[in-house]
């Protein structure tokens, strides 16, 4: 029972934040089915350009559950940084894990209070969220390095990252930037 009021409490203080994300008809975002295996690039509703056969982490997609599932996780992130010196040639690091799933981690104990605290205020203060919880961190959209073009053509290789091809990523690095809304389903 206090748990349930402690979570409403720090629920209703951070509604402001978790309020749905508006996009504006001149902004780009991307939209990633996890299911066509595609990111589209929008600009407002209308789809500008599609990346096609991008590789999703090896356990699927859907909700996240600790680190190291392998799971992709569906939700709403942006880009909160970029490596362009990565393995994977460049990474667009996530804003993952959002108070979304914070909340959902903090109501089935997978984290604890505070680790949930700190989540929402990362998340609160536009700052990039803690990656050492037991959600795990460091998702994000990358190229494929040194990796094989061919196992990434019919795998799903990753541990929850989004996977393109090295041309892929490079291109999109010419369209995204930090703050970049990005939609996974």
């Amino acid at each position: 029972m206090l748990r349930a009021y402690l979570l409403l409490c720090i629920s209703l203080f951070t509604l402001p934040v978790i309020a749905a994300t508006e996009i504006r008809s001149n902004e780009v975002w991307l939209l990633v089915d996890t299911k066509a295996k595609k990111i589209e690039v929008k600009k407002g509703e209308q789809t500008v350009e599609t990346l096609e056969h991008v590789a999703i982490g090896r356990g699927g997609a859907g909700l996240k559950s600790h680190r190291g599932d392998n799971i992709t996780p569906h939700g709403e992130y942006h880009i909160g940084w970029i490596g362009d010196k990565s393995m994977f040639r460049r990474f667009f690091g996530l804003t993952y894990p959002s108070v979304d799933d914070a909340e959902k981690a903090f109501e089935k104990n997978i984290i604890n209070e505070g680790q949930y605290k700190r989540i929402v205020r990362a998340h609160e203060l536009g700052q990039i969220p803690p990656q050492d919880t037991p959600l795990g961190g460091q998702i994000g959209i990358h190229g494929l390095g040194s990796a094989d073009a061919r196992v990434h053509a019919v795998f799903d290789w990753t541990h929850g990252c989004i996977a393109l091809t090295n041309s892929q990523i490079d291109h999109l690095s010419q369209l995204v930037d930090t703050g970049t809304l990005v939609k996974i389903k």
